[in-house]
Order: structure tokens, then C-alpha cells, then sequence
């Protein structure tokens, strides 16, 4: 991403102004800010894969869909990440970045579907396609790590281990419906073994935060005969080596899937998972372990870089 640029890939906020041509928003509408947009018109979008919207090749670009740049610092243009920038008390971006939701949901909530929630969400229950009776392993638990794990709850899962090196992660997990915890893939897989009894697990959601293709034959050793893994962490771009027995994923027939977005469709998955919060099946609240205000914005990356926290909110205006 070209700098100078504004941070921030998730938000929620109010709409302040719309320009012209723009339907469907008009000023004081509730939006969360979804980081890949959804056109609605893309051959991606028309098939039920909003994820993929063609726009979203232009996320790492950092100007408007038209090229242009609506932020400026004296006479040099500001990019902006994911074309959102909401480290910034005010945003311009495209309306296909906006979902509109309603206004009883918490501006504070709202925020965490904007990605994180939505992709370990999605990962669980699209992605994995988890089901009734299924044994999930979920290797991080972050903010994508814990909304997978309560996504694979929800959809049925009988176990679910979860793996992380932090011990307050590890704890964190059981209050989001883990019934094992480790904090390596090695030692997870003598767990699994013996509560399978040697089948193995039916689902593995990679959720770390940075991924490494040296760990993907750990994570197929824990996967089950027509099991699957499901890769949604990023990888570094540059990495083009994974380290898996092919013999293993082709003689038991075991599957290695990719997931943006969860695999969802967020003008749909947005609103849904923000009803299943204010139902109580689905909690964002206690994935926000603290908030920050925008100036203690590095505090906030400090504690995510040590593991202090599942997730960190910027609270741009306390009054909302």
C-alpha cells in the first residue's frame, strides 16, 4: 500500500453527506464499512459471491474506484487502506463499501463485522461447512479465531480445539465454547487422536495471523479422511513454498480450501450476524477485550503484537 495513507480496514459509522448519483444512503444512516466492497453488479456479485467482488482488486491501491483521491495533506494526496481509511474521524469512500444496517445495532459492535467477525464466522460456517456432530480444530484465536469458533458452535460442531501460544487466548477460547485447548499444532495432535479415536478432525480452520506454508502438513496430520482445511490468515504474498504429503491429501481424499471474507456474502451475512449478536447467538461484545481512543492507536497495536488482546476498538466519538 503507497504512502502517505490513512489506516484502518473495519469501522462503522454514520453517513454525514451523499453525492450524486449515490442510492440507497442518505444522511444519517447507520453503515458498517465492509473492507472488500460489494457492487452488486460484478459477475461475482450476481452469482452469490460478494466476497469476490471485481472491485475489490483495488484495495491495495488506495485511491477511490475512479482512481482519484478524496483525502489530501496540503497539496499530496492521502491513499487509504482497503479504500475505507477509518483511522480518521471522517471518511470519504465508495457506497459499495457501505452496508447500511439498522440503527438498534451498537455503532461499537457493528465495527467487528466490518472483516474479522464475518471471516472466522463465514470460515466455520461456509468455508468449513461445518455440521452436526463435527470435530473442528481452530489454530488462532484472535478476533477471526474466536468468531470461527463460535460460528462452528452454532452450526453443530460436537468438539472443538482450539490452538494458540497465548495462555490468556487459550483461556478466552473456552469462554467462546472450546472443549480442548493447546497451544501448538504438535500437541493438539495426540488431543485429537485420542478423542476421535484415531479418525481425526472432520474441519481445521487456519486462523493464525500470519500463515506458513511449513505448517500446513501438521494441519492435514490433524485432519480426518474427507476432512478439510480451510485457509483463511494471509500468507506473506511473496511465499510460494507449502509443505504438504501429497500422498496424504490425495489417498484420503482430504481437501485444502481457500476463504476471503469467510466466504460470505456481506450485504446478506453483515445484517445476519449482527441479529444473531442481538439475539444472543453469536456474542461481538466479548470479542472486544479493550477500546482505545484514536490517539492510543499504537497502544492498541502494541497489545495486539504481545496477545493481550482478542480484539482492539478505536472509539473515534464516545458519544455514539
Amino acid at each position: 500500500m503507497p504512502l502517505p495513507m490513512i489506516g484502518g480496514h473495519e469501522g462503522a459509522g454514520i453517513v454525514e453527506e451523499v453525492g450524486p448519483g449515490v442510492i440507497g444512503l442518505e444522511p444519517g444512516d447507520h453503515v458498517v464499512l465492509g473492507f472488500i466492497p460489494a457492487c452488486g453488479r460484478c459477475l461475482p456479485c450476481s452469482t452469490g459471491h460478494q466476497n469476490l467482488c471485481d472491485l475489490g482488486a483495488l484495495i491495495g491501491y488506495g485511491r477511490q474506484a475512479d482512481g482519484t483521491s478524496r483525502h489530501h495533506t496540503g497539496e499530496k494526496d492521502l491513499n487509504l487502506m482497503c479504500l475505507l481509511g477509518t483511522f480518521a474521524n471522517y471518511t470519504v469512500i465508495n457506497e459499495a463499501s457501505c452496508i447500511k444496517i439498522d440503527r438498534s445495532h451498537s455503532l461499537h459492535t457493528a465495527c467487528l463485522v466490518s472483516c474479522g467477525a464475518v471471516t472466522g464466522w463465514g470460515s466455520a460456517v461456509y468455508a468449513a461447512d461445518v455440521g452436526p456432530g463435527d470435530t473442528v480444530v481452530i489454530v488462532g484465536v484472535g478476533g477471526i479465531g474466536a468468531s470461527a469458533l463460535q460460528g462452528a458452535k452454532l452450526a453443530g460442531a460436537e468438539t472443538i480445539i482450539a490452538v494458540d501460544p497465548v495462555e490468556f487466548k487459550r483461556q478466552k477460547a473456552t469462554e467462546f465454547g472450546a472443549d480442548i485447548v493447546a497451544p501448538s499444532m504438535k500437541e493438539a495432535f495426540p488431543l485429537v487422536q485420542e478423542i476421535t479415536k484415531g479418525r481425526m478432525a472432520n474441519k481445521v480452520i487456519m486462523a493464525m495471523g500470519v500463515g506458513h506454508g511449513d505448517s500446513f502438513n501438521e494441519a492435514l496430520e490433524l485432519t480426518a479422511k474427507l476432512g478439510r482445511v480451510v485457509v483463511t490468515n494471509i500468507h506473506p504474498y511473496s511465499e510460494n513454498q507449502v509443505t504438504m504429503n501429497m500422498s496424504n491429501l490425495t489417498g484420503m481424499e482430504k481437501q485444502v480450501v481457500g476463504s476471503l471474507f469467510g466466504s460470505a456474502n456481506p450485504r446478506a451475512d453483515i445484517p445476519k450476524l449482527l441479529e444473531l449478536n442481538q439475539r444472543g447467538q453469536f456474542d461481538l461484545g466479548a470479542l472486544i477485550t479493550q477500546s482505545y481512543a484514536l490517539e492510543d492507536v499504537n497502544d492498541g497495536y502494541r497489545d495486539l503484537k504481545v496477545g493481550k488482546n482478542i480484539r482492539g476498538t478505536l472509539t473515534l466519538d464516545a458519544s455514539l
